[in-house]
This record gives C-alpha cells, structure tokens and sequence, in this order.
C-alpha cells in the first residue's frame, strides 16, 4: 500500500537531483517504508538523502542517523577487514587458513588457503551436522562447525556463495591474527578512526537509531525463501541439503524469526548483521 507524498530530507547535488525524485517515488508506492541514498564522488558527498519511517506503523521517521541491518552487505566489510590486515602484512592470502587457525586442518583442509575464504571458494556454505536453535548467536559454534566441516566441493575447483558463513570464516581468521573480533576489530581500526556508522554487533544505546526490518511483501523471490525454509533437513541429500543448510541450519540463521531482537543486535553474524546507513556504506 502507498503512502502519501513522501517528504526527503537532505542535500543533493543537483546533478543527482533525479535519486531525490526516485526515493520519493520509492517511499510513495509503498516499495519501502523507508531508505536512504548516499553516493560520494571521489572524497567529495554529492548525495545524502533519507525518507519514510523505520518501522511499519509509521510512527517513528527516518532521520540523517538510522542504522539498519544491512545483512550482505556485511560480506564486503569483512573482506575490508581482511584486506586491512593483508595490507599490514599480518594475513598473508596464500597461505593455509590453519596458520592462523590450527583447527581448521580437519576434515582435508589443512592446505585451504585464505584467499579461498575472501572468493566464496572453500567449499564450506552450509555445516552438515544440525545445529541447535541460537546457535548463529553463538560465535565458537559456529566457529568449530566451520572447522570440523568437509569442504561440499574441492576447494578452488567449485564457486557457491557462503550466504552466512563467509563472516564467520573471516572473522574467525581475524580474530586469531589480532585477538579482536571482527566486530572489534572494525570499530577500532576503520570505523571509528573514519568517523563512519557500521557495527558488527552493537550495545542497547544505539537501539533507538535502529530501523526495523520489514519482511517484504508476498512474491516469486518470497516463495523461493519458503522452499529454503521449510521441510525436514534431515531427509536432504548432496545438494539439495547444502542449499538448505546454507539457509537454515542453525535454524535462525540470516536473522530469521529473531533479526529485531537485542540479541541478534548484539551477536556478530558479519555476513549478515552489519547494521549501518548508506552514508556509511558510501564513505567506506
């Protein structure tokens, strides 16, 4: 259902006046309850615009500071994470991911190297073995379902998107080099010295700059998550039960049933709970 005219706040270049009419429009017809656009020309912001509301019965408006989930594009500042420490010379991408995390040799992978993790090429987008409810919140579960797991194809040799475990293998490979997690490691090395709103995993005090996520509407994209979704896991096979399992084993993950919650706010899932805004997203 549309809204009535939709008010954009903000400055734009008039150049790029045409995004400030097509948020409008977007807020409007009712394709979202509300957004923001940021684009920066070299170092220079030419865009910066937000409108609607953060939650579905409109009472609480957009504003220059609403964060929200921004779930993949988490994937990329975890790879900024790692390409951080690449730059620096403590990760070294050619070399086996068990350098850093002993543990990650079983099951045939102690010669995977990290490179594979950054390029969704290791083999490991779901965990075979079912995982309790939560356990996305959980960071050293996840982390030694990761480790004990058989890559699904030869590492290198095949290409699958790590839907929700790209950040937990980065981020776990971070966490070895620096002592930090990767959420830590983001507010204390880049987001924080830049001045820039993007957190991987949060305290309560930024709750009330939080936008809500809406699900969206009914759809040939929402069928397909209901496929995913839905049916006994157990009874999956080859690769039916990888694409299953990349979406719901744990059951919660990509945020499902829980993604407003304080908990998965305070959790760090980097392939899919960043919270930030587009200015943020830009200036990175």
């Amino acid at each position: 259902m549309g809204s009535e005219a939709a008010e954009v706040h903000g400055r734009c270049e008039p150049a790029f006046e045409s995004l400030r009419r097509a948020l409008a429009d977007t807020i409007e017809t009712g394709r979202e309850v509300g957004a923001a656009i940021a684009v920066y020309v070299g170092k220079q912001p030419v865009v910066d615009l937000w409108a609607g509301h953060t939650d579905s019965a409109r009472t609480r408006p957009w504003d220059g500071d609403t964060i929200v989930n921004l779930y993949s594009v988490g994937k990329a500042v975890a790879a900024v994470c790692a390409l951080r420490l690449v730059e620096s010379g403590a990760l070294d991408l050619d070399s086996p991911v068990s350098r850093y995390w002993p543990e990650f040799a079983q099951a045939g992978k102690n010669h995977l190297p990290v490179r594979y993790l950054l390029t969704h090429q290791a083999g490991l987008p779901a965990v075979f073995r079912e995982l309790p409810d939560r356990a996305v919140l959980q960071w050293d579960v996840m982390a030694e379902a990761l480790a004990t797991q058989e890559p699904w194809w030869k590492p290198g040799e095949g290409h699958g998107y790590h839907v929700n475990t790209y950040g937990f293998l980065i981020g776990e490979v971070v966490r070895r080099v620096t002592g930090k997690s990767l959420g830590a490691y983001l507010r204390d090395e880049i987001a924080r010295p830049a001045g820039v709103d993007f957190f991987v995993g949060f305290g309560p005090e930024l709750d009330a700059r939080c936008a809500d996520i809406i699900p969206p509407l009914p759809g040939p994209d929402g069928e397909q998550r209901r496929v995913l979704l839905e049916g006994d896991l157990a009874a999956l096979t080859g690769l039916s039960r990888m694409r299953a399992g990349a979406y719901r084993n744990p059951p919660d993950l990509s945020g499902h049933g829980i993604v407003n919650t304080r908990e998965w706010r305070a959790a760090e899932v980097p392939s899919t709970n960043g919270h930030g805004n587009a200015r943020a997203v830009a200036r990175l």
